[in-house]
């Protein structure tokens, strides 16, 4: 028998079955339409039923199917009949999770449902939908799992304090699924996402005091490295590069860390943060970015 690193991985092609989160706008969108040129079959989860519609319509005029499912990411039971749902139109080779919100407000001004809010479509939805569709991927012998996280699922943010604990929930998540995938020698794959701020609006207002090195990024840019990321078998996609160092730089003494953060302006960013104009207020299915306050249906940042 084969070990899963010798096994063929998932490649995102004519025959492939993508699901997406969030996929109504922003990243999931653009990932959507990717993998559609591609003819691929792309299932847009999204609370939104007509944008949900109008992605799976252009998926198709792209040269691949779209199938659009209607489904609350903050409600467990939802997940389950979406779950089924999707079954019923085939195989799923790939999971997006890309739906998120953000709040982008100091702690003491949250509410207790902002909060609540957050870590549900952060946080346990991306858990809860794997566990829905992970076993008919066991049943198949293959499978490719993504979660879009975030650049906060590796540092703590001045403004993000819901928003970093769920990516960091999310990061969590991810490390101990592949952990478990690689002990039973599965040949399912993971790729965490952790992005920096993404110019899809979710963040609107952020700004970068070191452009060179964390520049606001392009989504168009951003869904093009997610595809040749899912194509490959690398379990961490970082964008920009310089978010693969955070780690180190948190080894270092917190002292010298927190100098460096406030060197790099981290902890500024968000001083301008509007978030998406007119979005809705609970962009159920979404990704990085969507905004609770003011709101947006997908998560961008990162």
């Amino acid at each position: 028998m084969r070990s899963s690193s010798e096994r063929p991985g998932v490649r995102v092609a004519r025959g492939t079955t993508v699901v997406i989160t969030g996929g109504g706008s922003g990243i999931g969108r653009l990932v959507a339409l990717g993998a559609a040129r591609k003819g691929a079959h792309v299932v847009i989860w999204d609370r939104d039923a007509a944008a949900a519609r109008a992605v799976a319509g252009e998926a198709s005029a792209v040269g691949g199917r779209g199938s659009a499912v209607v489904v609350d990411l903050g409600d467990a039971d939802a997940i389950e009949l979406a779950a089924a749902e999707t079954l019923m139109l085939g195989p799923v080779d790939v999971l997006v999770n890309n739906a998120g919100v953000v709040s982008g407000r100091p702690l003491a001004e949250l509410t207790p449902a902002q909060i609540e809010l957050t870590m549900r479509v952060n946080a346990i939805a991306p858990i809860l939908v794997t566990r829905a569709l992970l076993p008919a991927m066991r049943d198949a012998g293959r499978g490719r799992i993504v979660t879009v996280a975030s650049a906060a699922g590796f540092i703590g943010v001045a403004g993000q304090t819901d928003y970093a604990a769920s990516k960091f929930a999310a990061v969590g998540f991810m490390e101990s699924l592949r952990a478990e995938l690689r002990k039973e020698r599965s040949p399912i794959t993971t790729l965490t996402v952790a992005p920096f701020y993404i110019d899809t609006g979710m963040f609107d207002g952020v700004t970068t005091k070191v452009p060179a090195l964390l520049p606001i990024l392009s989504a168009a840019t951003v869904a093009t490295q997610i595809l040749a990321a899912i194509d490959s078998r690398r379990p961490l996609l970082a964008l920009p590069p310089l978010v693969r160092l955070v780690p180190a730089i948190k080894a270092l003494p917190t002292a010298v860390a927190d100098r460096l953060a406030d060197a790099l302006g981290v902890n500024e960013g968000m001083e301008g943060f509007r978030g998406r104009p007119g979005g809705a207020a609970h962009p159920g299915a979404a990704h990085p970015g969507a905004a609770v306050a003011p709101a947006a249906s997908d998560e961008e940042v990162r």
